[in-house]
């Protein structure tokens, strides 16, 4: 060891040997390594040393002697607690004794935009040790693909489905033959999706075909059924090691439930909103101003949007931003940095910052409403504390009684460690099909037990049958063009002799996320657009007749043409949709379960005698909520104790009519609750001879029927039901189901069955049930929405419960609606989400000028190109000048730093086309803000806007006023007029 530090030492400062003498020991201990480490080769003890890492993090110690003995290894641990390196580590240091050119290990990510931060670690420690590291997806250049076909490297970065590419190809396919180390990395993303099994079967074709079995280790966040996500990590028939880090015993966790002061409502009238909404900013505000770097998580891409704009509404200097998968490169790479490096204090984020996305050391992170899943709240509170041993803290700002009491449950579970189990995909005959494409394309001539044994080594696969596969086979042997040849007889299929086909199938479905295709909605008063409806929401409530919160409005579809959604104003909100709840996130039956005991034992407590004081006090000792908000959000039940009205829990389910609506309190969770809703639903249009409109979330069913229905009646069809097969009755309505239809259309399209262009809108759901039932296409669909959708195995034991009695059904009528069922009520009515028309037209101006002005562009001088910034538009001055040369031909545009980069370094050398027309669009740009500043800026920021159309504009404004805004808006719904 002090021969190593000596050597080090030397090297480095170019010293005699003899004059460290009187100073080895002080070195010694500076770099002496501990641990696990020690284990390491030298190379990489040299490497380690000069990263200044002596000691290695908790899974660092436990995972590298495992992978050091050649053990598979699924390593579950919190963010930054160094999974990358537990796992890399081990694995250079077994490179070091090997020889000879190929790629010898495969680090596998995800992530669609690779982590930079992760790249330059692996490249960092692939020069340090003598490794040459590389990475392979879908944007690297052909040069570089060329490159390292013909010298592969030792380490090759890529994604599931570049790895698809690369097993069909043939020059860097021969370059695995050397492979000995498999990592795949954020495995927790793939286990329950279609990229999973995807990647599972992919890596049982890579054994075949290189000859040999491979070590795999795999790096999850925290998550429930680690054995479950072990077996679809390795397959079937290997051994794996689980090293589980706890993330639960370094988490601090709070729920709030903002009471609106007199400031609030203050605020509220300044923001145009609420004054409930206006308490949860003021008290988010505070926390982030308190802390030097916040996440703050929402639910959806919607709801990031009008967080982030109330808050630059209310200041637009505040030092926050907004980041989801829906933005610009540009506009995510700008948020990421600019947290990092401290110009921003928070970003409001979707999903899309769950996974190790780098944005720097996060001290809080706020969850803004129920995160609706214990597994989603561990991942995102995990954030925090972004180094080794510091203490996650989470918030979770709520939004009413069902938001808190679930929360708060989901913050007990999440403490206790009790996640969600782990659903891998079953016998996908989508990827199946793709699977088999593949293997055409690497071979001419497959036998049908040949092929099974592929498959039987995936553990999706487990319970594959031969009539399984030839399902598949038939479907595409009979498609037209043909996808395969297939001998039934002799049981082999063959490659057709047109492969063009299989190659344009293979290519054109190499993702397995579906392609979100848009609508747009346009008001038929004024043929003017309002934005865009996504797909999912669009196949599930599209129908004309159904009403819909959109852009803060109530409006009625009319009709639906192609891929245009036409509506008109509505004065009623009772039923309408929010315009985002096809991206909500389903509350599991044991979240909501566990909300019904909490309302059962308050209920209980308050009849025995105790205070809502007392029972607040108990609660809050058992779950981490302030007792002023729970307090709040218990109130409630302390009032329906005191009407005398039954209150609704795990055992109790109560049935209440009031008017012409019946509302049925289950605490069954969103999935059970659906699939209860549609087959009650539809026994009760029997019953009546007519429909009836019914809707539902994780605690209850909302029936809207006429005021001469009687409670009992519904009580009765209850009870009948559980009579049914739910799992019968279910797949019978499915093809009523939009959400079937969506299911149905995304696994034709994988099939390749239909085309990727074709929506859902101009193609009914018959001719869809005609085109496909009794096929391996409709199958799978089926498989999907069952799954997925709705929970029909649930719903059939609550009802069978009901029937026994294990839970008992008290049914009442009455005047004023019980504070429990208000709660639903409030929430579908969507009043805090409709804006009154009077004040619409100023959110819509605000909310304009805050988006526009927090834009960020990149700023190039076009008088020699050696200056380029990215700038925050409100950050401009009037006049704007290179910081080079003073020039005012400055141009903002649109584009990644690396595209500015790549013209820059072409300078005097022939561009391609798309360069051109940056250029191009650059000299536009720069004319318009060297005469009208940072006017131009702002006006070029409007979506789909370019010089020629913001020109005229421009040309009658000296300033940015409100009709100058107004100006904008009206440009931005004709290009969105155009752009469809």
């Amino acid at each position: 060891m002090i021969d190593l530090i000596v050597d080090i030492v030397v090297t480095r400062f170019s010293l005699r040997r003899g004059d460290l003498n009187s100073s080895i020991m002080v070195l010694m201990v500076m770099v002496e390594l501990k641990g696990a480490f020690n284990l390491l080769a030298l190379p990489v003890r040299r490497a380690l040393e000069k990263r200044g890492f002596t000691s290695p993090t908790e899974p660092q110690e436990k995972a590298i002697p495992l992978i050091l003995e050649g053990r598979n290894v699924l390593l579950i641990a919190p963010t930054a607690s160094g999974k990358t390196e537990a796992a890399m580590l081990p694995i250079f240091s077994m490179m070091c004794g090997l020889q000879g050119q190929g790629v010898k290990a495969l680090y596998i990510t995800p992530l669609r935009a690779l982590n930079r931060d992760l790249l330059e670690r692996l490249e960092w420690w692939g020069r340090e040790i003598g490794f040459r590291v590389a990475v392979r997806h879908g944007d690297t250049e052909q040069s570089e693909r060329v490159a390292q076909a013909r010298m592969p490297p030792d380490l090759l970065i890529t994604t599931p489905e570049t790895l698809q590419i690369i097993l069909a190809g043939k020059i860097l396919r021969r370059g695995l033959s050397t492979l000995r180390w498999v990592v795949v990395d954020e495995v927790h993303e793939l286990a329950e999706d279609k990229r999973g099994v995807q990647l599972s079967v992919a890596l049982e074709r890579l054994r075949k075909l290189i000859g040999h079995d491979f070590q795999i280790v795999g790096l999850s966040a925290t998550i429930g059924s680690p054995e479950t996500v072990g077996r679809f990590l390795v397959g079937n028939g290997r051994s794996i090691d689980i090293i589980k880090i706890s993330a639960a015993k370094l988490m601090r966790l709070k729920v709030v439930f903002p009471e609106p002061s007199q400031e609030d409502y203050e605020l509220a009238a300044k923001l145009y909103t609420h004054p409930d909404v206006a308490a949860r900013l003021r008290f988010i505000r505070g926390l982030i101003e308190n802390y030097n770097s916040v996440l703050l998580f929402v639910n959806t891409r919607a709801i990031a949007e009008v967080l982030a704009s109330r808050f630059k509404v209310w200041d637009i200097n505040f030092p926050i931003s907004v980041h989801h998968g829906s933005l610009s490169k540009p506009s995510r790479v700008a948020a990421e940095r600019g947290l990092k490096n401290g110009d921003l204090k928070g970003l409001v984020c979707t999903s899309s910052l769950e996974l190790g996305i780098d944005v720097g050391r996060i001290d809080l992170v706020i969850q803004y409403m129920s995160p609706r899943q214990v597994t989603r709240l561990i991942q995102r509170v995990g954030r925090a504390g972004h180094s080794i041993g510091r203490v996650s803290n989470g918030v979770i700002v709520t939004a009413d009684p069902d938001d808190t009491l679930e929360a708060m449950v989901i913050c007990r579970a999440a403490l206790n460690e009790e996640l969600e189990p782990v659903k891998v995909p079953e016998k996908s005959f989508d990827v199946l099909c793709h699977q088999v494409a593949s293997l055409l394309m690497y071979r001419k001539r497959w036998s049908f037990d040949e092929i099974l044994d592929v498959l039987r080594g995936s553990y999706p696969y487990s319970n594959i049958c031969r009539d399984d596969i030839i399902s598949v086979l038939n479907y595409m042997h009979n498609r037209y063009p043909r996808l395969a040849w297939v001998s039934f007889e002799d049981s082999v299929v063959l490659a057709p002799r047109n492969s063009r086909n299989v190659y344009g199938y293979f290519f054109e479905n190499l993702s397995m996320i579906p392609d979100e295709k848009k609508y747009l909605v346009v008001n038929v008063e004024d043929n003017v657009p309002i934005g865009f409806l996504d797909e999912v929401f669009v196949s599930e409530y599209g129908d004309p007749g159904r009403k819909i919160v959109f852009r803060g409005s109530l409006w009625k579809i009319k009709e639906v043409i192609g891929d245009r959604i036409y509506v008109a104003p509505d004065n009623d909100p009772t039923g309408a949709i929010p315009s985002w709840v096809g991206e909500e996130i389903p509350v599991p039956y044991a979240i909501a379960q566990e909300v019904g005991r909490v309302r059962g034992y308050v209920e209980s407590r308050l009849l025995s005698g105790a205070s809502l004081d007392d029972v607040v006090m108990e609660l809050a000792g058992k779950y981490p909520v302030e007792p002023e908000s729970l307090k709040r959000a218990l109130n409630h039940v302390f009032e329906q104790v005191k009407r005398g009205v039954p209150v609704p829990s795990d055992r109790v389910v109560t049935l209440e009519k009031w008017g012409e609506l019946i509302i049925l309190t289950t605490h069954l969770g969103h999935l059970a609750n659906r699939a209860l809703s549609r087959v009650l639903g539809d026994a009760l249009s029997e019953f009546l001879g007519h429909s009836v409109e019914i809707q539902e979330d994780p605690y209850r069913i909302v029936i809207k029927a006429s005021e001469d229905v009687k409670v009992e009646d519904v009580r009765d069809l209850i009870i009948k039901l559980s009579e049914s097969d739910v799992r019968e009755r279910s797949i019978k309505l499915a093809e009523r189901s939009g959400l079937f239809k969506y299911r149905l259309m995304h696994v034709a399209r994988r099939f390749g069955a239909i085309s990727k262009d074709m929506d859902a809108a101009s193609i009914g759901m018959r001719r869809l049930v005609e085109l496909f039932k009794g096929s391996v296409v409709y199958e799978e669909a089926l498989k999907e929405y069952l799954s997925m959708d709705i929970d029909v195995d649930t719903a059939q034991s609550f009802l069978k419960d009901l029937s026994s009695g294990v839970r008992e059904l008290k049914c009442f009528e009455v005047k004023d609606l019980s504070p429990t069922s208000r709660i639903g009520l409030e929430k579908i009515s969507m009043r805090s989400e409709i804006i009154p028309p009077e004040r619409l037209r100023k959110v819509l101006i605000e909310a304009t000028k805050a988006r526009l002005l927090n834009e960020v562009r990149f700023f190039v001088c076009i008088e020699n190109w050696d200056w380029w910034k990215p700038i925050r538009i409100n950050d401009l001055s009037e006049e704007i000048k290179c910081g080079v040369c003073g020039s005012k031909l400055i141009a903002p545009l649109d584009v990644d730093e690396s595209v500015v980069e790549n013209i820059v370094s072409k300078r005097g050398s022939k561009l391609s086309s798309e360069e051109r027309r940056i250029v191009e669009e650059a000299l536009e740009n720069a004319k318009l803000i060297s005469e009208y500043g940072k006017l131009a800026a702002i006006a070029l920021a409007g979506r789909g806007l370019n010089a020629k159309i913001v020109k005229p504009i421009l040309e009658s404004f000296k300033e940015a006023s409100d009709a100058f805004y107004e100006k904008i808006m009206e440009a931005e719904r004709k290009a969105l007029r155009r752009g469809f």
